[in-house]
C-alpha cells in the first residue's frame, strides 16, 4: 500500500479503570478492519502532566499527520477527565492556526450510570472538534438494530455502560464499528481530496 494512501486514524483517550482503553481497542480494530488505513493509539498518562498541564510535545505532532482523530475518556462528574481535558486545553496551538480543520472526528465514553450524563462528553467531543473546523462522525445505527446493538441509543458517539470495569459485548462490537466507520469515511473524504 503505497504512504499516500495509507489512512491514519488516531486514537487519543485517558482510561482510568481499563475499560476505556478497551473500547479504544475495540476502536483500533475497527480502524484496522479497513485495508488501508491505520490506527494510531495515543493514551493520555497522568505522568504526561506537568503541574496540570499536558505539554505540547511528539503526540501533537503526531495528530497532523492523522487523516481523522478519534477521542475518548470516561465521563466523571458529567464531562471527560482532567487528564483529557488538559489534553485539549493543550490542543490550543493546534486550533489558533487551524492545523486539525477539515480532519474527520468521533468520540467514545463510558459512565457507570445508564445516564450518568455520558452524552455530555460526547457533545464536549464535538464541540471540540468543530473548534478545530474538524467533520463530526456519529454512529449511523438506531438502537435495537440486530447486527450490532446501540443498546443505549446514541447517535453523535459510542455511549458504554459499566457499573464494574467491564465491556458490554454490545459496546464493545459498537466500538469497533466506529473505527470503522470514521477509517471507512477517512478513505472516501481522503481520495475525494487528493
Amino acid at each position: 500500500m503505497a504512504e499516500i494512501d495509507t489512512i491514519r486514524v488516531a486514537i487519543v483517550f485517558h482510561s482510568v479503570t481499563g475499560t476505556t482503553a478497551l473500547m479504544a481497542e475495540r476502536v483500533a480494530a475497527g480502524i484496522e478492519s479497513v485495508d488501508t488505513a491505520k490506527a494510531m493509539s495515543m493514551p493520555i498518562n497522568s505522568d504526561q502532566l506537568s503541574s496540570g498541564r499536558f505539554p505540547n510535545n511528539e503526540q501533537m505532532q503526531q495528530l497532523q499527520q492523522a487523516d481523522a482523530i478519534v477521542f475518548g475518556s470516561p465521563t466523571f462528574m458529567g464531562g471527560p477527565t482532567a487528564q483529557f481535558k488538559a489534553f485539549a486545553d493543550a490542543s490550543s496551538d493546534q486550533w489558533e492556526s487551524q492545523q486539525w480543520a477539515n480532519k474527520l472526528g468521533g468520540g467514545f465514553t463510558v459512565g457507570a450510570n445508564y445516564c450518568g450524563d455520558q452524552l455530555a462528553t460526547i457533545q464536549y467531543f464535538m464541540t471540540l472538534a468543530g473548534q478545530h473546523g474538524m467533520l463530526w462522525v456519529g454512529v449511523d445505527m438506531p438502537g435495537g438494530n440486530n447486527v450490532v446493538a446501540n443498546r443505549l441509543g446514541a447517535q453523535g458517539g459510542v455511549i458504554a455502560q459499566s457499573p464494574d470495569g467491564t465491556l458490554d459485548e454490545q459496546d464493545a462490537l459498537l466500538s469497533q464499528y466506529l473505527g470503522k466507520r470514521v477509517a471507512t469515511l477517512a478513505s472516501v473524504f481522503k481520495r475525494g481530496r487528493l
